[in-house]
């Protein structure tokens, strides 16, 4: 014990990168047990579309979506989602819906918002539209104004 005690006071710059490192793993963990939405991968979320009539929901700009996207997902702003405004969304409550970004990480908020609206079973896809090129999985282009 007294070996950790004079590395932490001969250290204390170092050591305080330790205690911050071990607190972010912590809070992530407890984040991640605590959320509303499961972080599922392109083979989980495949099987949901193809066997429980899941739903891609695309939250990328409008453009993005254009360019390419998932076959058959729904386009949405995060924004839109904010408010409630949900559309086409709304028929799909019951489903599982699976929230698409480019990486995984702006969908946390998407999926949140998306679980208190109702929607009672709501996934983030893992890494986002990257593990899913990644995966060489195909996309489709949008034709004309969407």
């Amino acid at each position: 014990m007294q070996q950790y005690i004079d590395f932490f006071t001969s250290n204390p710059i170092l050591s305080l990168v330790w205690v911050g490192l071990v607190v972010a793993i912590i809070g992530s963990m407890v984040k991640e047990k605590t959320a509303t939405y499961k972080v599922i991968g392109i083979n989980h979320a495949t099987v949901l579309v193809n066997r429980e009539e899941g739903v891609f929901v695309d939250i990328r700009s409008r453009d993005e979506y254009r360019k390419g996207h998932i076959a058959g997902s729904l386009h949405a702003l995060p924004s839109q989602i904010k408010e409630q405004n949900l559309g086409e969304l709304e028929k799909h409550k019951s489903a599982p819906i699976i929230v698409v970004c480019k990486t995984g990480q702006t969908a946390q908020t998407t999926a949140d918002d998306l679980n208190k609206a109702g929607f009672t079973n709501v996934n983030v896809l893992k890494d986002g539209l990257i593990a899913w090129n990644e995966a060489n999985l195909p996309l489709v282009k949008s034709k004309g104004k969407k």
